[in-house]
């Protein structure tokens, strides 16, 4: 009985989130074990409990996913972004702002690290960018808008030293990301697999989906590429992670290869 639950609850798992484990029921079990414990239920049990519970998606996906980040992750692709993308986008006729998302924003280390990095630049006027941040674990979302980070935190280990002494305030045993940098993001919960509250995000022109695809299988991919995809402005970018390729579920997007990363365009509708 534990396994035909253990099974089941594998599978609303996907549904919901896209995370697979029905090749992996030992990890999931291991993943959720304490939970059940805490509520004295079987596997069986707590799946009828997330249906009559919904809040209670909550506190599973967090136990479910992996917030490892750190500033200026992958800063290859963050510098294309900024001292070529955007100033690019920053020299054309506009009639609105420029619109940044990231799209699995975990505790906010990537939307601030694209905010300094845009500061960096020069060039922009407050509120001619804005930063649209996103996540599904409400308590990473949670962390991030207070923007506080611990010294010892490996949130650190590729910051440069002198950003760190301009964009951050040593303060209670960490430090706190200032108002100015803060104020450029604007973060929201958000499941990625759900296309009527992605759409909401509205008209972007710049995508991050960063190690985040790795996690799905094919078709679950196939959704999210389809979902970002009507978002993302025509001669908009996607950036995904070093070890991710949408070769086969392109759409209109373009691989473009520049000397230190690639990324993907949205040809023109």
């Amino acid at each position: 009985m534990q396994e035909i639950g253990l099974v089941e609850l594998s599978q609303i798992i996907y549904d919901y989130c896209g995370l697979r484990y029905n090749e992996r029921l030992p990890i999931l079990k291991d993943k959720v074990s304490k939970r059940l414990l805490e509520l004295g239920l079987s596997h069986l049990e707590y799946c009828h409990y997330l249906k009559m519970s919904p809040s209670e998606w909550d506190v599973l996906v967090e136990l479910l996913t992996i917030n490892e980040t750190y500033f200026y992750r992958e800063e290859n692709q963050l510098n294309e972004c900024c001292s070529n993308l955007v100033s690019l986008m920053k020299s054309s006729n506009r009639n609105r702002p420029i619109r940044i998302w990231s799209a699995a924003c975990s505790s906010g280390e990537e939307p601030y690290s694209v905010a300094m990095l845009i500061q960096e630049t020069g060039i922009f006027q407050p509120g001619s960018v804005e930063i649209i941040a996103t996540d599904i674990n409400k308590k990473v979302l949670q962390k991030a808008m207070k923007g506080w980070y611990h010294h010892g935190s490996f949130a650190f280990r590729r910051t440069p030293e002198h950003l760190l002494k301009k964009y951050f305030l040593d303060e209670a045993g960490g430090y706190q990301i200032k108002p100015t940098i803060q104020k450029m993001v604007q973060f929201h919960y958000l499941n990625l697999l759900e296309e009527d509250k992605v759409s909401q995000i509205g008209v972007v022109d710049i995508i991050f989906c960063r190690n985040v695809l790795i996690y799905f299988d094919y078709e679950t991919t196939k959704r999210v590429i389809r979902n970002l995809y009507q978002n993302l402005a025509a001669g908009g970018f996607l950036f995904l992670g070093h070890a991710e390729s949408i070769t086969e579920t392109t759409l209109g997007l373009k691989k473009v290869d520049s000397d230190t990363s690639f990324y993907y365009r949205k040809e023109s509708d």
